[in-house]
């Protein structure tokens, strides 16, 4: 017990000590996104924390990604521009798959064996996706957003899951790959292998863009596909989706860097609030019922990616600036 206390700790520390190091980096200024106001520069940043906080608690109870919550929710009601917020969304992500990364390979649920190829496929993929995601015009982008999260809501209204899924004979890349392990719970111990695993390394090319364009991180589509298409057991898919996204966030989050797509100001307190609040959410959960949270958590993506939505739409009725969409990043990054 003692040493669980130590390590939430420890982990606390270091998200702290992460997003006050970003935030004393000169990566960007805040004033290239602040509005024209007289706003005082405080508020902004706290009222980021305390709705971050809530969406961490949200997050944990039910059984999503922190991008996938950020993203839509910030884009949707806060006046930053949706690069910064994108940019912003895979920092959260990332933030939680580092910090739950080496616990789940030490407790052997996060297999390397099926992270890696996966994981080339996808950071590949995120990096493109990013690039493309930057150039796109702001209104084509909310409205792709909205679509895709509409889309989730979708998927978290239908997907089914399987502990431990049929697979009678893993295929010849997965033989070849080397791609089995053992999965062992307090009350089975079994050997697990994959098949169908070029369906599922295309798909991680379409998963791989998403993520990289939208920030949402792609927890949402890793677990079906490792799980439903692939074969894998359902806590060995959930356990390496979260390790992927170490990898295939850290590559997208480069190129909004790179592009002075991230802002410390709306970065450090979206990170500490996502972090305190996931530490409560983990203790709210043993006394929550999921099948509330669950139903709460569809409605406020399907509200916030229908206003995306609506937003795009409405940007694209709207007349348009001469300057293009990368003139304005490029602009930003300088």
């Amino acid at each position: 017990m003692k040493e669980n206390r130590f390590t939430g700790s420890l982990r606390t520390g270091f998200a702290v000590l992460a997003a006050l190091l970003l935030a004393a980096s000169p990566v960007t200024s805040w004033a290239a996104a602040a509005p024209a106001d007289a706003t005082a520069w405080w508020v902004m940043p706290l009222l980021l924390l305390v709705v971050t906080f809530f969406m961490g608690i949200i997050a944990v109870l039910g059984g999503v990604g922190g991008g996938v919550l950020y993203v839509p929710i910030i884009g949707g009601f806060f006046p930053f521009h949706i690069d910064f917020v994108r940019g912003a969304g895979l920092l959260v992500a990332l933030s939680g798959a580092l910090a739950a990364g080496p616990g789940l390979l030490k407790a052997n649920l996060a297999s390397l064996r099926l992270a890696m190829p996966v994981a080339l496929v996808a950071s590949s993929c995120a990096i493109v996706g990013a690039m493309f995601g930057l150039a796109l015009p702001a209104h084509i982008v909310k409205l792709l957003l909205g679509v895709t999260i509409l889309g989730i809501v979708v998927i978290m209204f239908t997907a089914k899951k399987s502990d431990f899924p049929d697979v009678p004979k893993a295929d010849a890349l997965s033989t070849a790959l080397g791609i089995y392990g053992i999965y062992q719970s307090p009350d089975k111990t079994m050997n697990w292998q994959i098949h169908r695993t070029i369906p599922g390394l295309l798909t991680f090319i379409i998963i791989g863009v998403m993520a990289g364009m939208f920030g949402l991180g792609a927890g949402w589509a890793n677990v079906p596909v490792l799980n439903l298409m692939m074969g894998a057991p359902l806590k060995i898919s959930v356990a390496t989706s979260k390790f992927l996204l170490s990898i295939t966030d850290t590559s997208a989050a480069w190129v909004y860097l790179n592009n002075g797509a991230v802002i410390p100001m709306l970065v450090a307190p979206s990170l500490i609030g996502i972090m305190l609040g996931s530490f409560v959410g983990v203790r709210i959960l043993k006394v929550a019922k999921p099948s509330f949270i669950r139903w709460m958590v569809i409605g406020i993506l399907a509200f916030a990616g229908g206003k995306s939505l609506y937003d795009g739409i409405k940007a694209m009725n709207a007349p348009h600036p001469t300057s293009t969409h990368t003139q304005e990043a490029s602009h930003h990054g300088k």
